[in-house]
């Protein structure tokens, strides 16, 4: 069986995203989707909801399972038996960000992790979480970048 895997933050998850999983799942059997536990990023949900706006987005991708994760990427890929990671691309930034991780997981993976890079739709070229999170922090038109479901949380989280 081929298993890829995708992981990301996911605060909260764009059609940007849920474009490149949906592309993702077609080269693979299985795709785990790891909604990432970062430290590092002080985020506007909790891990728990992230994760249950994924499955929302996700839920008519029969191919696809969704979990929460946090530590070395590599070593829940060894556990798992998964030597492929997807990773969106949307401009020069990106690549250059992704090529070191790539890189990374290459090396620490002792060469069995492979990235492969798809590239973003134009329409998603320049969305990402931060925009959208701004966007909403100030009333703006959200619905060419996240689903309903996700709008209704968002919208929700920033009148609290």
């Amino acid at each position: 069986m081929k298993l890829a895997l995708y992981s990301g933050t996911f605060d909260p998850i764009t059609k940007g995203h849920s474009e490149i999983i949906k592309r993702a799942s077609k080269m693979c059997d299985k795709l785990i989707v790891a909604v990432l536990n970062n430290s590092a990023k002080k985020t506007m949900f909790t891990l728990e909801e992230r994760k249950d706006m994924v499955c929302e987005v996700l839920k008519d991708i029969e191919n696809v399972e969704v979990v929460e994760h946090s530590g070395l990427l590599a070593t829940y890929m060894k556990d798992i038996g998964c030597n492929y990671i997807v990773r969106g691309l949307r401009a020069v930034t990106d690549y250059e960000y992704e090529l070191s991780l790539a890189y990374g997981n290459y090396d620490i993976s002792n060469k069995e992790i492979e990235t492969i890079f798809i590239p973003a739709s134009k329409e998603y070229l320049y969305v990402s979480s931060s925009i959208v999170r701004e966007l909403a922090l100030y009333d703006g038109k959200l619905d060419n970048y996240l689903d309903e479901y996700v709008i209704e949380r968002i919208k929700k989280r920033v009148k609290e």
